[in-house]
């Protein structure tokens, strides 16, 4: 039974046509796959459904839910459907979650405002909800919220909230960007098991072409906001016939050529690094009682020396992060950069040389400035910043490198999608052409062309200038691809460390073996057809 049913849908904004006589539907029990670059419709489609299109949007063409066309529904039937017929899952948790209400409170909603249960009921049913999602009530109570929890358990709560009420169609706009490899299994076989139980669509919207081809039942390629190519999983896998689709899967599978590094010679220094979280209290006389994040983690990070981190949400790697950059202070241990002892008071001679590219592109912007002002802001550690037209040339040359036009300096965060918005971070990052920089997933949000243009960008920039990063991701393929040595990650410790094709090849520790069996993999049909 066809459950939601998209007709030639046209979209307009303004004066920009965005979708092109789209068509393509999705089956009662069925999972359907909406693949392709950024920019290239998939999201706004998603939005149109939803019916959470801007005012000067115009629509043309027909969607029905159910026999139902959503495109005649007023704003109050829509907010009956949302929530009740259709569940969404959006790509950024934290802009999706509230900072000031707790998690259960946040689950709980879209129960109370359908009226679905009763108060103690659907705080139950919130209880529920976030258990099968991975966050049990011993580490993850109702009153938690969302700024205590790692990106992937964010996304965690908002795929709660979305299937709080068993919706009949769940739109899920890449709900496993910020996950780690295990816990974006358990997530997908979740999804799985709801579409199975419950005979519910899913439309799943992802760059992740190894994701597409184990989860998905049907695939639909986009570009420039049009339906290029369609069909079966395997029918599509076995016989690609755009070359749009044959590119998309070749550049999945992109292999970069990294330099040899140079002779060993210590750049950043960890030596029994400890970080500590105060637990709630329990009461007001309770003892205070703490988390240990990070747990005598000791590494050293070679001159010129490309090093993978990698471990599931809420190991420790971000806060290792914050703690390498001086943003938060560490309870036991030091770190050094070439020497320099790293603490919470930063001299700009260390922030110059070394950068991050945080996980979250649209947080870690200050949305009433404009990109150029935003990718220059580490032009305060130089002593003789550029300025007139060389300070335009570099700003032109550094967007270029990363996928993105020198006019797009004169544009704001919120005009671009959530991948462009991750190249303006890595812009940002390599404009001073720092000796370290730590990227925090930072390709997780790129599609798999552009993800390609990044990757080989690293390369020659380690050809050119030497540098050295601490890559941290949960993205196997692409540590494989860009590191020379590898760091695994587990509840705050390091449990291996090796040569990253030695990791791969030969783990040694279980739950690194487990990391690596919980990756999805493409089939070798698809890369024998790309």
């Amino acid at each position: 039974m066809t459950l939601l049913d998209i007709s030639n849908l046209s979209l307009r904004i303004g004066t920009h046509k965005i979708l092109k006589e789209v068509s393509l539907s999705v089956q009662a029990g069925e999972i359907v796959a909406i693949t392709g670059e950024s920019g290239s419709g998939k999201s706004l489609t998603a939005f149109t459904v939803m019916g959470l299109l801007p005012d000067t949007a115009n629509t043309s063409g027909q969607i029905t839910l159910s026999g139902t066309n959503l495109l005649s529904q007023s704003e109050a039937q829509m907010c009956g459907l949302r929530g009740h017929s259709i569940g969404m899952v959006f790509q950024e948790p934290m802009t999706a979650l509230n900072p000031v209400k707790t998690i259960g409170d946040q689950v709980m909603e879209t129960i109370l405002i359908h009226k679905a249960l009763p108060p103690d009921q659907a705080r139950a049913r919130a209880r529920e909800l976030l258990d099968r999602v991975g966050l049990p009530a011993d580490r993850f109570p109702l009153g938690r919220f969302p700024h205590e929890l790692s990106g992937g358990q964010r996304q965690r709560v908002v795929i709660a909230m979305a299937i709080a009420l068993r919706p009949k169609l769940l739109i899920a706009d890449e709900p496993t960007t910020a996950l780690d490899v295990t816990t974006q299994a358990q997530i997908l076989e979740l999804l799985r098991d709801l579409v199975r139980e419950f005979d519910m669509g899913l439309m799943i919207i992802t760059h992740d072409l190894a994701v597409v081809a184990d989860l998905a039942d049907r695939i639909v390629v986009m570009r420039h906001g049009e339906v290029v190519e369609t069909g079966t999983t395997q029918e599509l896998l076995h016989n690609m016939q755009h070359p749009y689709t044959k590119m998309l899967f070749a550049a999945s599978n992109h292999q970069v050529t990294l330099p040899e590094p140079p002779a060993p010679s210590p750049l950043l220094e960890i030596k029994g690094a400890v970080r500590d979280y105060p637990l709630p209290r329990k009461s007001l006389f309770a003892k205070p009682e703490y988390f240990r994040a990070v747990k005598d983690v000791s590494f050293t990070l070679y001159r010129g020396e490309r090093l993978g981190l990698v471990g599931e949400s809420g190991c420790g790697k971000s806060t290792l992060t914050r703690a390498i950059l001086g943003l938060e202070p560490l309870q036991g241990g030091e770190i050094s950069l070439d020497g320099m002892a790293i603490t919470t008071t930063q001299n700009p001679e260390i922030r110059r040389r070394m950068q991050v590219v945080f996980q979250d592109p649209f947080g870690s912007f200050n949305p009433r400035h404009r990109v150029d002002r935003l990718i220059t802001e580490p032009f305060y550690t130089l002593t003789d910043p550029p300025t007139g037209s060389a300070r335009s040339d570099l700003i032109a040359e550094t967007l270029r490198a990363v996928g993105l036009q020198p006019e797009d300096a004169q544009k704001y965060v919120h005009q671009f999608s959530g991948g462009q918005r991750q190249r303006i971070a890595i812009a940002r990052a390599l404009i001073t052409r720092p000796e370290l920089i730590l990227f925090d997933e930072a390709v997780s949000a790129l599609d798999v062309s552009v993800r390609a243009q990044i990757l080989d960008l690293l390369a020659e920039l380690c050809e050119a200038y030497g540098l050295s990063y601490l890559f941290i991701s949960h993205d196997l393929s692409v540590v494989r691809t860009i590191t020379d040595r590898c760091l695994v990650m587990q509840k705050g410790e390091i449990v291996e460390a090796a040569p990253t094709e030695e990791i791969f090849a030969e783990p040694k520790h279980p739950y690194t073996r487990a990391l690596i069996a919980a990756a999805p993999q493409l089939p070798d049909l698809a890369q024998g057809a790309a």
